[in-house]
């Protein structure tokens, strides 16, 4: 069979592809020279989940529509690019999921910065040290990450969209299975794979890591020890993968938040996510029923609950602080009117950011 008729059209298609791409980019590059002179937003959420819908619902195949919102997630990083260059923290150090997770929003065409601390992230994009900020929230085998909850207490900055990543963790070492007597990676990592370290390292010393890519570093200096992360950080720091997959549960998910200093604007048709922080003070100590009466005004007006989850305020004993994600944008009169009539009874309503609700 002759090839070369197939691959001549191929030929035609990428010289029409590049070019079309290039005219694209000058475009949105004129956007930007726009969004500058008006002090908008480099990046919108918005616009992106718009963006990543229309192609989604125009793809016919045969390529599948992850495959092409991770081409448009590129050429959207490229745009954003010749815009305004973008610096974007993350909890590192490189090679960390919440570092795969950035790569996934902002695709590899913008600057990455890696912070020790989820405290020094939001004090980077507080100060304007950096753009936006991805953070870890929760995963759904091990729960929320406090530190992070915590952190929306006293600041201003705001969820302008999140991230969901599937995590997939590797046994990785320089070493053979047999040799390895301890084993390294973040707390949450070591839990995630708890039943398999059980089954195939049941002598094997488990050590806590300040992240899974430290938990790398330190394997490949280390004789008889092995970490547990991502590929990524398998190939960043070029140590070898023992064992793929080895989490307890297959659908392992991490949510993650995208932070700035500006809301994001609203997709709507039901396609945004709202979060709050509610203090219900003294009411909760004072009236019983005081959580299902601060969680009515949204019932009564159909906005839908889909978490919500306590936090000790670390003011006085038995004091929380509730974290809600209900449908809906911020904007909604529907909305306004329900969050009106909490702050009549609830100490602190605290809006963090709504967004869009699919990644």
């Amino acid at each position: 069979m002759d090839l070369e008729p197939i691959r001549q059209k191929i030929d035609q298609l990428d010289s029409q592809l590049v070019q079309l791409l290039n005219e694209r980019l000058a475009l949105a590059a004129e956007i930007g020279k726009v969004k500058r002179s008006l002090g908008g937003q480099i990046y919108v959420a918005e616009r992106e989940d718009a963006v990543l819908r229309k192609v989604t619902a125009q793809n016919v195949g045969p390529i599948k529509n992850e495959a092409l919102q991770a081409i448009y997630r590129e050429i959207m990083s490229a745009a954003i690019a010749l815009e305004k260059p973008l610096l974007i923290a993350y909890l590192g150090p490189e090679a960390s999921n919440t570092h795969a997770a950035a790569l996934k929003k902002f695709g590899a065409s913008v600057d990455y910065h890696a912070m020790a601390t989820v405290s020094d992230i939001f004090t980077a994009v507080e100060k304007g040290e950096t753009d936006y900020a991805v953070i870890p929230i929760e995963n759904s085998t091990e729960g929320s990450v406090r530190e992070a909850l915590d952190s929306f207490v006293e600041s201003e900055l705001k969820i302008v969209a999140q991230i969901y990543l599937e995590i997939t963790h590797a046994l990785i070492s320089n070493s053979p299975l047999e040799d390895i007597e301890r084993v390294y990676s973040k707390d949450q990592a070591l839990a995630q794979c708890r039943h398999w370290l059980q089954r195939h390292l049941p002598h094997a010393q488990l050590v806590e890591a300040t992240s899974t890519s430290r938990a790398v570093q330190m394997a490949k200096e280390e004789p008889g020890t092995a970490a547990i992360a991502g590929e990524l950080a398998a190939e960043h720091y070029g140590v070898p993968i023992l064992e793929r997959a080895i989490q307890d549960k297959a659908d392992n998910t991490t949510r993650f938040f995208v932070l700035g200093r500006k809301p994001s604007g609203p997709v709507g048709n039901g396609k945004d996510l709202t979060s709050l922080l509610v203090s219900l003070g003294d009411e909760a100590a004072a009236h019983s029923g005081a959580l299902l009466k601060m969680l009515m005004p949204l019932a009564e007006r159909g906005i839908n609950l889909s978490k919500i989850e306590s936090r000790p305020s670390k003011k006085r004993p038995w004091d929380y602080y509730f974290f809600l994600d209900i449908t809906g944008h911020y904007d909604d009169p529907g909305m306004k009117a329900a969050l009106s009539e909490l702050k009549r009874f609830c100490p602190m309503v605290k809006w963090l950011g709504s967004y869009p609700a699919v990644s």
